[in-house]
């Protein structure tokens, strides 16, 4: 069992930047693919990316490519999200998943999730 504890989300201005962290709990962290998704009021979750295990490798989706970015640290079993120039359609609660299948943009592939952070972004 896996526990993942996400944190830095806030309230940001149209045009800030936000560093998501998602801290798991077990030694064998690197041993797990993780992404990161959102989900706002109303709306499915989202993928927005996802880093391999060793961190060499990472894919972004189209809608948050070049504004996120995606980041591991293994000795510190921490996984980021460095979010730019974020508008409000941004606002949302954003989760880290702990997977198998790098670069999954499925729920279902994902084994463990966060309680999420919220993210606001006003105009």
């Amino acid at each position: 069992q896996v526990t993942l504890i996400e944190s830095g989300g806030g309230l940001v201005q149209a045009g800030g930047s936000l560093r998501l962290s998602c801290a798991a709990s077990e030694r064998t962290f690197s041993q797990y693919v993780m992404s990161w998704f959102r989900q706002a009021p109303g709306k499915e979750r989202e993928f927005l990316a996802s880093i391999q295990r060793s961190g060499d490798k990472t894919f972004h989706a189209l809608s948050v490519k070049g504004r996120f970015a995606i980041s591991r640290d293994n000795a510190k079993n921490t996984v980021s999200l460095l979010m730019n120039s974020l508008q409000p359609d941004d606002t949302a609660v954003y989760y880290c998943g702990a997977g198998q299948r790098y670069g999954s943009t499925r729920q279902e592939d994902y084994l463990y999730w966060g309680q999420g952070t919220q993210v606001t972004v006003s105009s």
